[in-house]
């Protein structure tokens, strides 16, 4: 059995007060959720702070992005091993408006992810693809070379402090969703992909995530796909309830 995953992504949204805030409000509501692993993921300047006052819940803590190096002269960056220091679990990595906005490719993700792995971190790794791909049917030739530059060089025992998120681009933030049929149909895919690289024993424990416009109202019906294993959430993720909505998705 994979343990489902709800992660929310906070973005560039939040200060240290309003992230506090968020979390105390949040605990309460998931306090008696099992059998889901919930992450929630604010920005780095929150993140010792909230990693304080979710001490002893059950919500672990999550960066949005790392650096592969452990020091050095890297103005802005912040290491893998620094991210555990400041009560990190996870660490998102390769997420689209990384790849988008800052530069991020296939070859960088792989060193994040390397480095994530070394410092303890769970990489929380995402693909995706964007509406030119879908419509020229290039979705899944872009997640192939995704995953494969993503997990170039990794052994198959590395795999288990690795999860996927599959993020369609043109969902995010757009109020699009995947039907519950091709989200599924990706996720079929990408875990025959991880069985063809690693083994399909390998392939059966990964954990793959949807992301793209997740809500309260339409988690049900992807989360009963049978490989959809959670989900990476953004907008929802900013307010308690319909996070935690989105976590208590089985009640």
């Amino acid at each position: 059995m994979r343990t489902p995953i709800i992660a929310g992504n906070w973005k560039l949204f939040k200060t240290i007060a309003e992230a506090g805030a968020m979390v105390n409000a949040l605990k309460p509501l998931v306090a008696g959720t099992s059998g889901v692993e919930i992450v929630v993921a604010p920005v780095f300047t929150a993140l010792r702070p909230v990693a304080d006052a979710l001490a002893g819940s059950n919500v672990r803590l999550a960066a949005q992005d790392c650096y592969w190096e452990e020091e050095g002269a890297f103005t802005g960056e912040v290491a893998p091993r620094q991210l555990k220091d400041a009560g990190c679990s996870h660490v998102i990595i390769g997420h689209s408006e990384r790849r988008q906005f800052f530069g991020e490719t296939d070859e960088t993700v792989n060193k994040k992810v390397k480095a994530a792995l070394a410092a303890g971190l769970i990489a929380i790794v995402c693909v995706g693809e964007t509406l030119t791909d879908r419509e020229d049917d290039a979705t899944f030739t872009i997640i192939e070379k995704q995953i494969s530059g993503a997990f170039a060089g990794l052994s198959t025992d590395s795999l288990a402090g690795i999860v996927i998120a599959y993020e369609p681009v043109w969902a995010i933030g757009t109020g699009k969703t995947a039907t519950d049929q091709q989200a599924q149909e990706v996720h079929v895919f990408i875990r025959k992909l991880v069985g063809k690289i690693f083994g399909q024993p390998a392939a059966n424990a990964m954990r793959i995530l949807y992301g793209g416009s997740v809500k309260p109202d339409n988690v049900k019906g992807l989360m009963a796909q049978p490989d959809i294993d959670g989900a990476l959430v953004g907008g929802a993720s900013l307010k308690a309830d319909s996070f935690a909505a989105i976590v208590n998705f089985a009640c």
